[in-house]
């Protein structure tokens, strides 16, 4: 009896439970929408309120603040990226060009499907508070090094041609974060596919073939980098034809 009574009196907390979370995962998705459209200067906690159906007393319940909600939505994206791509650099069994080609489809898949949150990061930067921005810039800057290593590592096993290495690698997020401005999730452009010849992409610009002219210094990199962007532009006009 007492355990039928404790398992009955359990159901309305859990139910409680689950549309308390489902109510946060909405404000959050309001919450990026808006900042993403309007920039997080511009959208005031009233709007999030607004948008999710909630009087402002009631979102207070959820969120604080409008940078508690920023900083959550920065430590979503920016942490697990940090983390994840240096799992990846960290991989030595694998070659530095099969690491690379990993890193660079991770982050395209997670630009495609979530370009929103992306878009508000780079709108956002210059408004961003100081505590958010200071770890964005930390997590930024992780992903940086990582893929700067393993960069550094495949041009002294010649994997890859004597680039620079964080040029070269400052070169490959510019790849990967264009896609957050041009991917949409449910247009015709299939995302696995596109992480694949993005993927291609960045190894290509970076690997040693034999007679192929070496470049050695930052311009060479970028330049190269830029002729494959360059192509990926061509082949997108052509699909939209």
């Amino acid at each position: 009896m007492s355990k039928a009574k404790a398992g009955s009196g359990d159901a309305p907390e859990q139910d409680a439970g689950v549309r308390g979370g489902l109510v946060q995962q909405e404000i959050f998705e309001q919450a990026t929408r808006l900042f993403a459209e309007r920039g997080y200067a511009g959208t005031s906690f009233q709007d999030i309120a607004d948008a999710v159906g909630l009087t402002r007393p009631a979102l207070y319940h959820y969120v604080k603040s409008k940078n508690e909600l920023l900083a959550k939505l920065v430590e979503q994206i920016t942490e697990v990226a940090a983390v994840d791509i240096a799992a990846i650099a960290e991989r030595v069994e694998l070659g530095a060009t099969e690491r690379i080609r990993e890193v660079v489809r991770l982050m395209v898949r997670r630009m495609g499907e979530d370009g929103e949150r992306f878009r508000l990061l780079l709108r956002s930067e210059a408004d961003l508070p100081e505590a958010v921005a200071a770890s964005y810039e930390v997590n930024r800057r992780a992903v940086l090094r990582s893929l700067t290593e393993v960069i550094e590592q495949g041009v002294e096993r010649g994997e890859f041609r004597p680039v620079t290495p964080a040029v070269a690698a400052l070169g490959t997020l510019g790849i990967v974060n264009w896609v957050a401005w041009w991917y949409h999730p449910g247009s015709h452009f299939d995302l696995d596919s596109v992480s694949l010849e993005l993927a291609d992409m960045a190894v290509h610009g970076l690997a040693a073939e034999e007679g192929r002219q070496a470049s050695s210094t930052p311009l060479d990199a970028v330049r190269s980098l830029r002729r494959e962007v360059d192509r990926l532009e061509g082949l997108l006009e052509r699909e939209r034809r």
